[in-house]
């Protein structure tokens, strides 16, 4: 490997949201179009706290926050009338096919484990059935009844390195982000994890990863000892 500060693995799990997909940009445009007629807006420093949030923890937040003069309830169907206009969309981000392919190809298990429910991953990804249909398995953090605490906490990795079928050693397994609250977990959860933060990310939010780079495109996977790509 060409730096000792990271170890061998042999599972790779991914965030989707502003990791795989380009939806983090999707979901400040819709929480904007909210908050724009009481004169407010949904900033870096609230993507940085909320990012990999569950829907009922990003609703509640985003009502004390803003002080918004409305019930959960309203925000909740406001959000998912939106999200249903905006997320068809969706495109992948630069390398994310290339890797998830390179992995597939030369058989290293892949998992997918993203907050999203059930409903708002079939929307954001419908017309990329291909690419997702790669994964051994998904884990829907939003939808999933073994997730009990979304992130920071660790439960969507550990329940996604359970489904495995040889339920590898944490330390075996490799996460990719994009999010501070989805880097901790990862660590929470006794593994690497790689982060790929959106460039406007203050920079105290990436300290915590194994390894940061800017896109998934320079992603190195012999660092971690899988197979070079060809």
């Amino acid at each position: 490997m060409s730096d000792s500060k990271f170890q061998p693995v042999t599972h790779c799990i991914f965030d989707m949201d502003g990791l795989l997909i380009n939806t983090e940009q999707l979901y400040t445009t819709v929480f904007n179009r909210i908050l724009s007629p009481y004169g407010k807006q949904f900033t870096w420093e609230n993507k940085a706290v909320t990012m990999g949030f569950h829907t009922n923890q990003l609703v509640r937040y985003i009502i004390d926050t803003f002080e918004l003069p409305m019930q959960q309830e309203e925000l909740t169907k406001r959000l998912q009338t939106d999200y249903a206009a905006i997320f068809p969309s969706t495109q992948l981000l630069p390398g994310a096919e290339r890797l998830l392919r390179h992995l597939k190809k030369h058989n290293v298990p892949i998992a997918l484990a993203t907050s999203s429910s059930a409903e708002s991953f079939a929307l954001k990804t419908k017309h990329l059935t291909e690419i997702f249909d790669l994964f051994h398995h998904r884990v829907l953090g939003g939808s999933d009844p073994e997730v009990k605490q979304g992130k920071p906490n660790p439960d969507i990795f550990i329940v996604a390195a359970k489904r495995f079928p040889d339920s590898p050693d944490a330390a075996k397994c490799l996460v990719f982000e994009d999010a501070p609250n989805g880097v901790q977990a990862g660590i929470s959860a006794g593994m690497q994890t790689v982060m790929v933060p959106d460039p406007h990310l203050p920079k105290q939010f990436t300290e915590k990863a194994t390894l940061v780079i800017d896109s998934l495109e320079h992603f190195k996977p012999e660092d971690f000892g899988l197979p070079k790509f060809d």
